[in-house]
This record gives structure tokens, sequence and C-alpha cells, in this order.
């Protein structure tokens, strides 16, 4: 009877791996909803070389100016990032919002090429080649979103692209109360 036994504990293991595995799958768990240790803290270092010719490179002095600060990792190669990027636009002109964007491991000839076809509603732009700027503030992909205030706390971070929603119920209150 032992012997049986010890023949059925690795079936028993592999059912019990499958089935832990498919509670992980059909949990309904939202990996966006993981959030950042980032949020309530200050603003990790932001030290990026200039994405525009003959600009400044982009230092963490911008997060501290007294006003509310949106940060933008992007790439031109990132699908989602094409989907919100019509917000950020609108976010720039019609409400005035100061949006930092940091294009992530995306060549810089190319990501000016890419905001030059679509529009650039960055006011500071740069460059994370090695993506280690990226790492510093806790990326794991393209796109995130920082809203940070004018002393250059983290209040809010958005794992994925915007949505109307994001910018209708979290993003736009935060610069109207955040002035």
């Amino acid at each position: 009877m032992n012997r049986r036994l010890l023949f059925l504990l690795p079936l028993a293991t592999l059912a019990l791996m499958a089935g832990f595995f498919a509670w992980s799958l059909l949990a309904g768990r939202d990996p966006a909803s993981i959030g950042s240790v980032l949020v309530g803290r200050p603003a990790p270092r932001l030290e990026v070389k200039a994405l525009r010719d003959d600009e400044p490179p982009l230092t963490d002095a911008l997060l501290r100016t007294g006003k509310p600060t949106i940060v933008n990792f992007f790439a031109s190669w990132c699908t989602p990032c094409l989907a919100e990027h019509p917000l950020f636009t609108r976010l720039a002109t019609r409400d005035g919002a100061v949006i930092v964007g940091v294009a992530w491991k995306n060549k810089p000839p190319e990501a000016r090429a890419w905001l030059k076809r679509l529009g650039d509603p960055y006011k500071f732009a740069g460059a994370d080649l090695d993506g280690r700027t990226g790492l510093d503030w806790g990326l794991s992909g393209v796109p995130e979103t920082y809203l940070v205030d004018g002393q250059g706390i983290v209040r809010r971070h958005f794992r994925g692209p915007i949505t109307e929603r994001d910018v209708n119920e979290t993003i736009l209150p935060f610069l109207k109360g955040a002035k």
C-alpha cells in the first residue's frame, strides 16, 4: 500500500500545481491594480539626456517647481502609447498640464519622428536609452504615468495607458487640486 501512495504523490503534486495555476489565471486579478511603492514618497532621481536637440538634460528639479507634473514613460514602438497620446495632447493644450515625457529604450530619432508626426504634448522630453531611469521609477513596461505634486511627491501611478476615465476622475482633479 505504501508503494502505491509513493506512485500517487507526483500525480497529486501535479494536480495541486495545476489547480493553483488555473486559479491564478481565472481569479480575475488585474495586474494594473498592483500598487507602486513610490506613491506617497519623493519621486526618484530624474537625470536623462534631453530628447530634443539643443535642450538641457532633464533633472528632478523639474518635479519640484511648486506645480503638479505628469511624468509619462513612452516609446514610439509602443501601441498602447499611441492610444493614450491624444489624451496627453489634450491635457497639455486644453488644460495646461505640465507633462514630462521620457522615451524609454527608444532611439531618439525614432521618438522625435513619432512626436513630430503625432504632436508633442511634452513640455520637457528626455531619452532613457539604457532603461536605468525607468528601473529607478519602478517601471514594468511602457506606458506608465506618474502624477507628481509640486513638492516632488508621487501621488498616483498608472500602469498601462491612461483612459478618458482616468483623465476625468483622477488626473484633472489632481491638476486642479494640487495647484
